[in-house]
């Protein structure tokens, strides 16, 4: 009786353990990603784009792990954007890094005309260049510059980029993670600042002031940024903004009474409207701050400056983020915004062609355009606008601009 009660016993613990291990396992990670069946992707994607449009990061979020998890591109890019918002209150530089480098591995030999992917591979290449530079302790990012140089020179070239080729041609001034080449680097420079880049043409404007590289011209400095200030995108209006208060602030009444000539030809010739997505359904407001030269004279627009000592405007420039404290005399301010540029630097980027470079199919970084459904059950970028194509003309050379080898 006694064994039989032992082996009843037994059986009983048997059967009770097989169940136990037969349930799934739970995970303590309360931030998993949600399960999302096959069926109801497209629809969790769609939920969560529009809350990315309308700036409801919480909903985007909440809607969009799923999808990413399985690894939907634009959820995946969508997302990392998110992340990589430093203005909002979700910011996550690791995870948004995380999911770049997902979408760098998976698509960076993406057929470059194939809009519906290739613009944001170029963004996530050149964001992740941004990460290397700067390194992300908490997850083991080191500061990698030829990494970084490498995933620059592949979104500049083999998408077009023109942001990575901006990127690009500051770290070939520096020589930063590249042989510095400072001949090619102005001459990039100068054709993205004829396609109506607006960093471009304020880091051009930054030379030209401080004849840094190329032969002193305050006159087309003060144009210059007359021009990338009307035009800054909302994520780098602050920088371009301090490089116009430097530059107003340090020029006199002679040099912007010329200049202002120059401005209206320019504004036409080289200015690019950023596209500026609305958040909440809002129009985004102007937020400008209001900035002043040490001698307490107000900086404002150049044709207000020529005329009125104390004009009472700011620069004009795309609305939605705030300004900033003005500031003073010192080292230049898109040397403090994107690293000071030392030295002497000759320089063409590696495999650039010699010719005019390819039309960039992306929009300024950081902005996502409104994307459009897909048959094939996934939404997909609208169409980008393409830059102004080079005039043939004599007047738009890059001996117009006032950039010149040495």
């Amino acid at each position: 009786m006694r064994t039989f009660e032992i082996l009843r016993i037994l059986a009983i613990v048997a059967v009770v353990g097989g169940v136990v291990a037969s349930r799934p396992a739970v995970s303590n990670d309360k931030r998993a990603a949600p399960a999302v069946t096959a069926q109801a992707l497209p629809e969790s994607l769609e939920r969560g784009l529009q809350a990315y449009r309308r700036g409801d990061h919480a909903a985007a979020i909440k809607a969009l792990e799923g999808p990413a998890a399985e690894r939907v591109f634009m959820a995946q890019f969508a997302l990392a954007q998110i992340y990589a918002d430093n203005s909002g209150s979700e910011t996550d530089h690791a995870k948004a890094y995380m999911l770049y480098q997902s979408i760098a591995d998976e698509y960076s030999d993406v057929d470059p005309d194939d809009m519906r992917r290739a613009p944001f591979v170029a963004r996530a290449l050149t964001t992740l260049a941004g990460y290397l530079l700067v390194g992300i302790p908490q997850i083991g990012v080191t500061t990698d510059p030829e990494r970084a140089a490498d995933y620059l020179h592949h979104a500049a070239l083999f998408f077009g980029h023109e942001d990575a080729q901006f990127e690009l041609v500051k770290l070939k001034l520096k020589g930063d993670g590249l042989p510095a080449d400072v001949a090619s680097a102005k001459h990039w420079l100068s054709v993205l600042t004829q396609r109506g880049h607006a960093g471009a043409q304020a880091f051009l404007a930054d030379l030209l002031w401080r004849g840094k590289h190329m032969d002193k011209d305050q006159v087309r400095a003060m144009a210059l940024i007359s021009v990338a200030a009307e035009n800054a995108p909302p994520k780098e209006r602050i920088w371009i903004e301090d490089v116009y208060q430097n530059i107003f602030c340090g020029a006199g009444e002679g040099i912007r009474k010329q200049a202002t000539g120059i401005v209206a030809e320019w504004r036409t010739r080289y200015g690019r409207k950023p596209v500026i997505q609305p958040r909440f359904g809002l129009t985004p407001l102007d937020a400008s701050a209001d900035r002043t030269c040490q001698n307490g004279e107000r900086v404002g627009p150049l044709q207000a400056a020529s005329t009125s000592a104390g004009a009472s405007v700011v620069p004009p420039s795309a609305p939605e983020t705030g300004g900033t404290t003005p500031s003073s005399s010192g080292p230049s301010s898109s040397e403090q915004a994107t690293g000071a540029i030392p030295g002497s630097i000759p320089g063409a980027i590696p495999g650039m062609p010699s010719g005019e470079p390819k039309a960039a199919p992306g929009a300024t970084m950081g902005l996502i355009p409104t994307p459009a459904p897909l048959t094939n059950g996934g939404p997909a970028p609208s169409a980008l606008p393409a830059p102004a194509p080079l005039a043939s003309n004599s007047k738009d050379s890059i001996r117009d601009i006032g950039v010149t080898a040495r």
